[in-house]
């Protein structure tokens, strides 16, 4: 055979061998996909925070439908199997005492117009019970939560109002911190949390409403958890290790909540996941911590409107984190606090940019196929997809 037939051979068969890998690639990729979209849908589909209810009350959007934009609407959770979502009641900082009260209260009424509308796909869910039942039923199981404790304008009575209304969870600080608690991202008015502070811990474990520290100061999150007798959740925060937005867990605080048997919801911001957009999060945090509109009732409103159409979260870019960094944070968790530990917080109508792979709740499956090529196991994903929050459900809320 001649040199030329026998580099012609060889070529043909480096070839061939090429387009075989690809073809075993491609079918071993497809088939990752396939058993993904399996998991996704048997899991309980946890998703501790979404700020979807501003959408619902501030653009009057129909999430019974398929939007065009957003993140988060029925169809879509379904797609995605997210059957628990926590809609967030979130009102901003600058509102202040009993606006505040009145802003939440509105968006409790918003929500439920969702679930008077569609009372076949959408059900209000404030107990574990609850939880398995109507997602039994197919249907979504929607947990509501307070995105702040400055909503209570510092009653407790008020605090114990939400909860009859079914709110499940509030997260104690905002962007600023209030006349209790510190924030993160807050002045350090109080070294912590006041007394006061410590008597609203202590008042939510007794109601059966669970505390959330996401976006607490670190030493907020460590006197909360002195007082906690309960399991308490992050329901959006992320790895300092891999983005340094205040916001974020350091390791020790990981295996903190581990001892007492929370959660850490894992936020799909890309600012989160990702240091190349961390600086813009900041950025934007310090803007909306100087805005003071001295404005009450519907001009308030208005002005709180305007921000929200102007922060470009319902047209989201796609930030420089990808589906890949999501679980790496969430294998990161699982190595440092364990897999009891940790579950999904997306932030999903809540963030200006999100991850390739993961622009919408529907593209769950997404991660899903991210954490099988990781190694993880169906009953690993779904801890992580949920039956770690219904755990802390049912010991803090109950059954």
């Amino acid at each position: 055979m001649s040199n030329a037939n026998r580099q012609w051979m060889h070529a043909s068969l480096y070839l061939i061998g090429t387009a075989l890998m690809l073809l075993l690639t491609g079918s071993s990729l497809a088939q990752n996909m396939e058993a993904a979209r399996r998991i996704q849908a048997r899991v309980l589909g946890v998703d501790t925070y979404n700020d979807t209810a501003q959408r619902v009350l501030i653009d009057k959007a129909d999430i019974g439908q398929r939007l065009p934009d957003g993140m988060v609407d029925l169809p879509r959770l379904q797609e995605g199997g997210i059957h628990v979502p926590f809609f967030a009641l979130w009102v901003p900082s600058y509102y202040p005492g009993a606006e505040a009260v009145r802003r939440t209260l509105d968006l409790r009424d918003a929500m439920q117009g969702v679930f008077d509308k569609y009372p076949d796909r959408i059900e209000l869910a404030t107990s574990a019970r609850d939880i398995e039942r109507i997602v039994g039923q197919k249907k979504i199981a929607a947990v509501l939560t307070i995105e702040g404790g400055h909503q209570t304008d510092d009653d407790l009575g008020v605090l114990r109002m939400y909860r009859r209304m079914g709110i499940l969870s509030m997260t104690l600080t905002h962007f600023r911190s209030n006349h209790w608690a510190d924030s993160s991202t807050g002045k350090p008015d109080h070294n912590g949390l006041t007394d006061f502070g410590k008597q609203v811990v202590r008042e939510m474990n007794r109601i059966g409403m669970i505390v959330d520290i996401s976006h607490v100061s670190d030493k907020t999150f460590y006197d909360v958890l002195e007082v906690s007798t309960k399991p308490v959740i992050a329901s959006h925060s992320s790895c300092f290790v891999y983005s340094d937005v205040p916001r974020n867990m350091k390791d020790d605080m990981f295996q903190a909540l581990a001892k007492n048997g929370g959660v850490v919801g894992v936020n799909f911001g890309s600012s989160f996941l990702s240091q190349k957009d961390a600086d813009d999060l900041k950025k934007l945090v310090s803007q909306h911590n100087e805005i003071e509109p001295n404005l009450t009732g519907a001009e308030l409103d208005a002005f709180a409107a305007k921000e929200h159409t102007e922060n470009g979260k319902v047209h989201a870019k796609v930030g420089p984190a990808t589906v890949e960094d999501a679980a790496e944070c969430i294998d990161h968790i699982a190595k440092v606090a364990g897999i009891d530990h940790v579950g999904i917080g997306s932030d999903f109508d809540g963030v200006p940019s999100v991850p390739s792979g993961l622009e919408d709740v529907s593209k769950m499956p997404n991660l899903t196929s991210a954490l099988l090529k990781r190694g993880y196991s169906e009953k690993d994903i779904r801890k992580i997809m949920g039956a770690n929050f219904l755990r802390v459900v049912r010991e803090v809320v109950g059954n």
